[in-house]
């Protein structure tokens, strides 16, 4: 399974975005299986509608109904890890969306990611010193 991030999921939909033509070429990367987090959705789907129109979120939430990506909610002990990864991270700042990736990285056991936020995710580390290894960047 891969990781999506907000900004990948943004790019496989908009055509004018700068980082389009490197998604599209990643979505065979769809037969290892991708998997999310309820926040990443959350923020995609809100990105998508304010700045592409309603069909995109109902496209992607459609997606996920037919199982195209799976996603992952994480458990009542992993939740209490996120107040101190914001704070760990907080110069950059990190969002709810990317500590539930590391979350998810720590559930998963490795880092692979497709993101377009190379700053932020060659800067997190999961289980506390692991590198992310993005596939998009």
């Amino acid at each position: 399974m891969i990781a999506l991030d907000t900004g990948f999921l943004y790019a496989l939909v908009d055509a004018d975005d700068a980082w389009h033509g490197r998604a599209m070429a990643m979505q065979h990367s769809a037969e290892q299986g991708w998997i999310t987090t309820w926040p990443v959705l959350t923020e995609a789907c809100w990105l998508m509608g304010d700045r592409l129109g309603p069909d995109f979120p109902a496209a992607l939430m459609q997606d996920v109904a037919e199982g195209n990506l799976s996603i992952w909610s994480p458990p009542r002990e992993a939740v209490a890890q996120v107040p101190a990864l914001l704070r760990r991270y907080a110069n950059l700042p990190m969002d709810l969306a990317d500590a539930s990736l590391v979350l998810l990285a720590e559930h998963l056991g490795h880092g692979q990611i497709l993101s377009t936020d190379e700053r932020d995710f060659n800067a997190y580390r999961w289980k506390q010193h692991k590198p992310f290894h993005n596939l998009l960047a």
